[in-house]
C-alpha cells in the first residue's frame, strides 16, 4: 500500500504554515489566505543560511558608509524607476499584466548592456527561438546576448557561477522548480525556494538578478507575499494593453526612493521613454471647458501635471460616486467638506471624477483640484484658463501644505502655465516668473478667489 501523502496549509501572504486548515493566518492574521500544498521534506543544505556574509561585531559608525555604484541600463525612464540604474549583487522583482511589455523592455536592457557586460537571459516561458524573433522585430544587437531556455533552479544555478555574468534576467520566477521539492512549478514552496536560493547567489557573487513575476487578477504580485521581503527593488508594469503608454512604478527600492516612475510609449520597435510625460496627461481642449482642472502631482522626484476631469449631472435615483485613478472613499469625504464648508450641494447629483491619461493618483495633494473641477461642472463653468492648482483639504475646511510646492510651481511655469492656485503654507519666498501665484487658507476661500478670476 502506498503512504499516504502528508499535506499541510500555507499561506499566500507571509508563507508561515498550518497542519490544518483555518479561516484566519496564524502568521499575518488575514482571513481566507490558506492554501492546501504537500508537505515538503528540508533540502540536504541548510535553507536558512545568512544571505549576508559573517562578520564580526562592530559599531555602526565605524562602518565606512559609500554609495553604490550604478549600472546604466541604456533605458533612461528604467534607470529612473530603479533609482539611477541597476546595483551589483541586487535583486529586483519586476511584475505587470500579460502582453504588458516586461519581457520586452528586459530584452531592450539586456541588449544595451551586453554591449559592455555580460549578461544572460533565462528564458522559462518562451523556447529560443521566439526570443530571437521578438529580438529581430525589435531590431536589437544581440550578438553578446547569451541566452537559456531553462526552468530547472539547479542548473540555473549552476550556469550562474560557471558563466558569473553581470546582469541575469529570469523570466519568469514562477516557472522554475527545484528537483528537492515535488511541488509543482509556481507553487508556494517553489517559488518562495527558487527566489531565497537565486537571491543568496546573487548576494555571493555579486550577481544582479532581475526576477520577472506574474501577477492575479487583483495586480498584486502571485505567489507568496515574502517573495517581496526577499528582492531588493519591486517594480510594477502599470498601463492599458489597449494604450500605447506604460509606467513603470518602483513600490519598493533599498537603494534608491520609492513611487519613482518611468514612462515608456509602446511603438513598433519597443518601448520608448517619453521625456515629457505631463503632455500625456493633459487634453487638447480647443476651448475651456467646464469640469477640468489641472493639478500637479509628485510621482517620486518627478513633478507632473495630469488633468483632472469632472462631471456632475441630475441623480436618477441613488447618486453615484465614480473615479477613476483617485480614491472613492475621498471622494465621499470631499463632497461632505464642500457641502459643509462652501455650500455647494451635491447630494441629488451624480458625480463621476477621471484622472486623465490612466494615472494613477494617490496622493492628497488631488483634493483641492477634485473639488474646483466638481465645482465648475456643477455650475457648467470653466475655471481660468492656464490655471494648475494643487492641495489637501482637511475635514475642518482647511487646506494644508503638499511637498515639494516649489518644484511643482517650477514644472507648471516651463509648461506654460502662468496662474497657480495653491496652499498658504506653500507660498514661495520668491516669485516665479511669469506666474501668478494665489495663495489661500480655506476651502470657501478658494472658491471665492475661483469666481473672482472668471
Amino acid at each position: 500500500m502506498m503512504a499516504k501523502v502528508k499535506t499541510i496549509y500555507s499561506c499566500t501572504e507571509c508563507g508561515a504554515t498550518s497542519p490544518k486548515w483555518q479561516g484566519q493566518c496564524p502568521g499575518c492574521n488575514d482571513w481566507n489566505t490558506l492554501v492546501e500544498i504537500v508537505a515538503e521534506k528540508s533540502p540536504t543544505n541548510s535553507r536558512f543560511e545568512s544571505l549576508a556574509p559573517t562578520a564580526r561585531l562592530q559599531n555602526l559608525s565605524e562602518i565606512e558608509a559609500r554609495e553604490v555604484d550604478r549600472i546604466a541600463t541604456g533605458v533612461g525612464e528604467f534607470d529612473r524607476a530603479l533609482g539611477g540604474g541597476l546595483v551589483n549583487g541586487a535583486v529586483v522583482l519586476i511584475g505587470g499584466d500579460p502582453g504588458i511589455g516586461k519581457s520586452t523592455l528586459l530584452l531592450q536592457a539586456l541588449a544595451h548592456l551586453s554591449l559592455a557586460n555580460k549578461v544572460l537571459y533565462v528564458s522559462g516561458e518562451e523556447s529560443g527561438e521566439q526570443v530571437a524573433l521578438r529580438a529581430r522585430r525589435l531590431g536589437l544587437d544581440t550578438r553578446r546576448l547569451q541566452l537559456m531556455a531553462e526552468i530547472n533552479l539547479e542548473r540555473i544555478l549552476a550556469t550562474l557561477q560557471a558563466e558569473k555574468p553581470v546582469v541575469a534576467v529570469i523570466d519568469s520566477i514562477q516557472t522554475l522548480w527545484s528537483d528537492q521539492l515535488s511541488s509543482a512549478p509556481g507553487s508556494v514552496a517553489q517559488v518562495r525556494e527558487c527566489a531565497a536560493q537565486l537571491t543568496r547567489l546573487a548576494k555571493q557573487a555579486g550577481i544582479t538578478v532581475i526576477l520577472v513575476g506574474h501577477v492575479t487578477k487583483e495586480g498584486a504580485l502571485a505567489g507568496p507575499r515574502v517573495l517581496e521581503h526577499i528582492v531588493d527593488t519591486v517594480l510594477y508594469f502599470e498601463g492599458d494593453t489597449h494604450s500605447s503608454f506604460r509606467l513603470v512604478r518602483a513600490v519598493k527600492n533599498r537603494f534608491g526612493a520609492v513611487n519613482e516612475i518611468g514612462v515608456f510609449a509602446m511603438t513598433e520597435t519597443g518601448l520608448k521613454g517619453v521625456s515629457n510625460p505631463s503632455a500625456l496627461f493633459l487634453s487638447q481642449h480647443g476651448q475651456d471647458v467646464a469640469g477640468s482642472c489641472v493639478m500637479v502631482t509628485q510621482e517620486g522626484t518627478r513633478p507632473l501635471l495630469v488633468e483632472i476631469q469632472a462631471l456632475v449631472d441630475t441623480s436618477h435615483g441613488n447618486p453615484r460616486r465614480l473615479t477613476v485613478g483617485l480614491d472613492p472613499q475621498r471622494l465621499a469625504m470631499l463632497l461632505a467638506v464642500l457641502h459643509r464648508h462652501a455650500g455647494i450641494v451635491c447630494f441629488d447629483q451624480d458625480v463621476f471624477v477621471n484622472a486623465v491619461g490612466g494615472v494613477k493618483i494617490t496622493e492628497p495633494a488631488a483634493d483641492l483640484a477634485v473639488l474646483l473641477s466638481i465645482t465648475s461642472s456643477l455650475k457648467n463653468k470653466p475655471l481660468p484658463s492656464k490655471l494648475i492648482v494643487f492641495g489637501e483639504v482637511g475635514l475642518a475646511g482647511e487646506i494644508r501644505p503638499a511637498p515639494r510646492g516649489q518644484e511643482r510651481l517650477k514644472e507648471a511655469a516651463k509648461l506654460g502655465f502662468t496662474r497657480a492656485l495653491i496652499p498658504e503654507a506653500n507660498r514661495p519666498k520668491q516669485g516665479i516668473p511669469g506666474m501668478e501665484v494665489v495663495a489661500v487658507k480655506r476651502v470657501e476661500e478658494a472658491v471665492a478667489r475661483i469666481r473672482e478670476m472668471e
